[in-house]
């Protein structure tokens, strides 16, 4: 497989370019506090570096969102519109116009990195319609790509092109000795490195190791303002019928406490991998990042459990960094997205990208304290309809406009062909504030200030709309330079 050279230590180098080491987590809430029960992350990242409180995803579902962290491009740039082959997720036009463009491949070709991937990588990698196992993406030294979506156990992962079945391994605890033996080769050590490492929590199924797996057995989720409120002026998607029984509620606990759970090995990985930067002698040149690709909701506004939603739960998402010359225990308040990470990993690189839709937030890693700030966040989504997905005891079985209606989830709809929209959430040292329209014109806002849970859909003024209405309009066909749209809140 590998030339696997395994040295305990390694004398450090001193480089010119910094090291990266990228955990993307997937599915990983920030709103419901999943990282308060990440103690090894917390005390080596957070408290070692900076937590970014502000850090937004584009699009609230896995492969638009992790196209647009690989590339720096939004979504409808890269054409990657959903999880699906038809939506551009591991297509044709993404393998061929867009892997050449990720960060792995630009680190690569422009600063001679050596480079790693191991875990989930778009859900559909690894299928018979996108090549299957043997295509291995542009740009990686070691490719260890899950095929398909996560799964914690029977899965397989195509090494450098060649599939391989896991049946009782773990793959958060795989993905972790690939990492190690990638930092065991002395040809890794001496050059300059980006690793990137998915693992599979906290997405469902929700399966723990087993040596997690009677953790924490009285948690429950987090009954905040919005759990099981029967929603008022909001997208009609979301409140659909039935509201949450307090039967129902029990299951909605084991996923909260699984979930977390699931974290515990990603958690052990960060000390893991940490301990071998330290060890090697390379961690003080070395950015850990840790983010996740999308949020979460469990119960909220009488939602059973998924992501796809315009709202806090779903969009706003954990973002930690630590590395050289980043001061420790640093909460910025300055605002990112998801598009933005590729920008700043290549402008750390010392390597210049003219054609990304983000802009990189490096300085803002060297701060103490946020300066003044304006900036806005573009959030889209395209909603899709399946009735193959509608389990048929659910009252609209056959409806050709909706989506992942199943019984065990009281057949509440997770998805619409309208529940498409696009927002911008604007952002200031002084105000928060987000405008959605879905299609059909049916508009959310919400003072994130006054109303962090979003209960309140504001009234606003026709001009208002016009103004809000014409900067999503810029947005939605942006591309490079011209999505760089801030204005005077």
């Amino acid at each position: 497989m590998f030339n696997c050279l395994c040295v305990s230590v390694f004398v450090g180098l001193t480089h010119a370019l910094p090291n990266f080491v990228f955990v993307l987590t997937d599915d990983q809430d920030l709103v419901l506090r999943s990282l308060d029960y990440m103690n090894k992350t917390t005390k080596l990242v957070a408290n070692e570096g900076v937590t970014f409180t502000n850090f937004f995803v584009n699009s609230p579902i896995c492969c638009p969102s992790r196209s647009t962290i690989l590339t720096g491009k939004y979504a409808h740039n890269c054409h990657v519109f959903n999880n699906s082959v038809e939506g551009g997720c591991s297509g044709p036009e993404w393998q061929k116009e867009h892997e050449r463009g990720s960060v792995a491949a630009i680190l690569r070709s422009k600063g001679n990195y050596r480079t790693f991937y191991a875990g989930k990588y778009l859900n559909q990698y690894g299928e018979k319609n996108t090549g299957g196992v043997k295509h291995v993406p542009e740009g990686y030294d070691w490719w260890l790509g899950l095929q398909g979506n996560s799964k914690y156990y029977n899965y397989t992962l195509s090494i450098n092109g060649t599939g391989q079945f896991f049946e009782n391994e773990y793959l958060t605890d795989q993905i972790t000795k690939y990492a190690l033996d990638f930092l065991n080769q002395k040809s890794t050590i001496e050059s300059n490195f980006f690793m990137m490492l998915a693992p599979p929590a906290c997405h469902a199924p929700f399966t723990p190791a087993p040596r997690h797996s009677n953790l924490f057995p009285d948690l429950k989720t987090l009954r905040t303002l919005p759990f099981n409120v029967t929603p008022v002026h909001k997208h009609w998607l979301v409140q659909m019928p039935p509201e949450i029984l307090p039967s129902d509620v029990t299951v909605l606990d084991e996923i909260y406490k699984n979930r977390i759970r699931t974290l515990q090995a990603v958690d052990d990985m960060v000390k893991v991998i940490i301990n071998k930067l330290q060890e090697v002698n390379v961690l003080s040149n070395t950015y850990f990042i840790l983010a996740s690709d999308n949020g979460f909701h469990i119960g909220q506004f009488t939602q059973p459990w998924d992501k796809r939603e315009p709202y806090e739960s779903d969009i706003h998402v954990p973002l930690l960094i630590r590395g050289p010359n980043i001061s420790k225990k640093v909460l910025s308040e300055f605002p990112v997205a998801a598009v933005d990470i590729l920008p700043t990993i290549l402008d750390l690189a010392k390597i210049e990208k003219k054609d990304s839709d983000g802009q990189s937030f490096k300085d803002e890693l060297f701060r103490r304290e946020s300066p003044p700030f304006t900036k806005n966040i573009l959030v889209e989504y395209w909603g899709e309809a399946d009735s193959s997905s509608i389990d048929p005891q659910c009252p609209w079985s056959f409806d050709n406009e909706l989506s992942q209606c199943v019984l065990d989830a009281w057949c509440k709809c997770q998805d619409s062909r309208n529940n498409t929209y696009s927002c911008l959430v604007a952002l200031s040292d002084h105000s928060k504030f987000k405008f959605c329209v879905f299609e059909g014109g049916f508009i959310e806002a919400y003072n994130l200030v006054e109303d962090p849970h979003e209960m309140h859909n504001l009234k606003l003024q026709k001009i208002e709309v016009a103004h809000y209405y014409s900067i999503l309009e810029q947005f939605k066909h942006c591309e490079g330079t011209s999505c760089l749209i801030n204005y005077k809140i």
